[in-house]
């Protein structure tokens, strides 16, 4: 399910699309080898963009925090989620139009730039209710926003993230949010961020590519949401994806290749071949016996990952189980 590449992966993408929470960094903390891996990158011939769920900051504030963690970016190769749902808003409303906005300044200044009014969650004259994540978000807009949107008022969210890293753990995201405000509103909402469309298209009528990579550590917003616009991907698990969420990965979340961190954009790929029920590559050998995944050999920690991968989703895909694991695994 895999796919391989004999050369190293770079070789064969023209642009790099990466995700940053989890990727390239982790609260405030630079994720180990990623400014390494990136400038490796952007010292080719390859284009790179970050892509974002996070609405709160806007690109000039993402690109000092890149900075800070050693990583080089111009505000306009960073494409946010919030800038992708201000597009949405202009195409369904026009410019000019009012909108109602629960969310931070990275969500506030997007609306502003592409010619929305932003107005509070009580004005009156708007065409739609916008949220996105913002850590001082009142709980008293939050009710009114809700209150709204069940009377009504259109529903759009910049992502659906339920879940964030931090330097603290994983923390509730703005999905938690919106679950809120879709199950009180009783109303769906029109969302920008990934896994949904919007924002790969806003970038890739930004950056122009022929051969994108999608590069994430979620499997349900930036391994789906590459899968859906059919673009290959590279699961890094440096953020929220462990064992347990691999093994678990059905169809439609599962990456093209699988690295431990972005020095896999650097290297070949191998081919994981089959023999029976086992799955080889170069030194291990990972299997499914009585529902448990065994893997045994020795060698590098991407091959571990890969191997384990490969027999688990075969495995959940002829019993509808997921294979347990209860063993240690490699960094």
């Amino acid at each position: 399910m895999l796919k391989a590449s004999e050369g190293p992966l770079i070789e064969g993408f023209d642009l790099v699309m990466f995700d940053l929470d989890g990727v390239v960094y982790v609260g405030d903390g630079p994720v180990a080898h990623a400014a390494e891996a990136i400038a490796e990158v952007r010292g080719g011939n390859t284009s790179v963009a970050y892509i974002t769920n996070n609405a709160s900051r806007p690109p000039a504030d993402v690109v000092d925090k890149l900075e800070r963690v050693g990583v080089v970016a111009t505000p306009d190769e960073v494409v946010t989620s919030a800038q992708a749902v201000a597009h949405l808003l202009v195409n369904d409303f026009g410019t000019g139009s009012r909108v109602a906005v629960l969310g931070g300044s990275g969500l506030k200044e997007a609306l502003s730039a592409e010619g929305l009014q932003v107005c509070g969650v009580q004005e009156d004259d708007v065409v739609a209710m916008v949220s996105g994540y913002g850590p001082d978000v009142s709980w008293g807009d939050i009710m009114h926003a809700a209150v709204r949107i069940r009377e009504g008022l259109p529903y759009y969210a910049s992502n659906a993230d339920r879940t964030i890293p931090t330097a603290f753990g994983v923390a509730p995201g703005h999905g938690v949010l919106v679950d809120l405000l879709r199950k009180f509103g009783e109303a769906e909402a029109k969302i920008a961020g990934k896994p949904a469309r919007p924002l790969f298209d806003e970038t890739l009528e930004r950056i122009a590519s022929h051969r994108p990579l999608m590069v994430g550590d979620r499997l349900d917003t930036d391994i789906q949401g590459a899968v859906q616009a059919e673009i290959p991907s590279l699961l890094v698990l440096t953020g929220v994806t462990g064992i347990t969420e691999l093994l678990t990965a059905g169809p439609g979340e599962r990456p093209t290749y699988l690295a431990v961190d972005l020095r896999g954009l650097l290297d070949s790929h191998p081919h994981v071949e089959r023999e029976g029920e086992a799955f080889r590559v170069r030194g291990w050998s990972a299997q499914v016996t009585q529902g448990r995944l065994v893997v045994t050999g020795r060698g590098a920690a991407d091959d571990w990952w890969r191997a384990a991968a490969e027999a688990g989703w075969a495995h959940l895909d002829a019993s509808g189980e997921p294979a347990a694991f209860d063993g240690s695994v490699p960094t």
